[in-house]
């Protein structure tokens, strides 16, 4: 059982069409704080990002911001949380979520949320870092990306054992249950592209 007492959370700026996802957003914000686990995410106060720091800060959690300088006024820097990172680029936020997180979670989200994703899942892949991924699928928001990993999968272009990489849950707490027992597929120390 891993000991997970920060997770990085990637999600949408924006609130999303279907009231489930900020609902969920609540949901999760309460369980990290309720298991005292801290949420690391991107700083921002609009979309599901404020929506989630604001359920874990209004349930006495410890949040953690990273925000690029060149996005704290679009995004609207989150005013009520404490621990703010305030950086040059996206490099250096992804690098500075990564430092300080036991896990991740996507939520709903668009190209930057995605992008973080799969950034973060290549790295396991490559052994950079052994840390689990989890995806929260609010009313099966991530059931095409999951096809498509199947498809990589059945076209020879992810190894099957991979397809472990991503724990996938509709519900916040079974989801972070889930990460807490995850066991990552072995990883190979990549001496040539057909390890990969």
């Amino acid at each position: 059982m891993s000991e997970i007492n920060s997770i990085c959370v990637f999600c949408g700026s924006k609130a999303g069409c279907d009231p489930d996802y900020q609902q969920s957003a609540q949901e999760l914000g309460r369980l990290l704080a309720e298991r005292k686990i801290t949420l690391v995410y991107g700083g921002g106060s609009v979309g599901l990002m404020g929506i989630i720091a604001d359920a874990v800060l209004e349930a006495g959690g410890k949040v953690i911001g990273v925000i690029p300088r060149q996005l704290a006024t679009k995004e609207l820097l989150h005013p009520g949380v404490d621990e703010m990172h305030v950086v040059d680029d996206m490099h250096t936020r992804k690098a500075k979520m990564s430092e300080c997180s036991d896990a991740f979670i996507a939520m709903p989200g668009g190209f930057g949320t995605l992008e973080e994703l799969f950034e973060v899942v290549s790295w396991v892949q490559l052994g950079i870092y052994l840390k689990p991924i989890g995806l929260l699928n609010t009313s099966g928001f991530y059931d095409p990306l999951l096809n498509m990993v199947e498809h990589c999968i059945e076209t020879e272009f992810i190894k099957p054992k991979y397809r472990e990489l991503i724990i996938a849950d509709e519900t916040p707490a079974t989801l972070v249950d889930h990460l807490q027992r995850h066991q990552l597929p072995l990883i190979e120390k990549i001496l040539n592209p057909e390890q990969i």
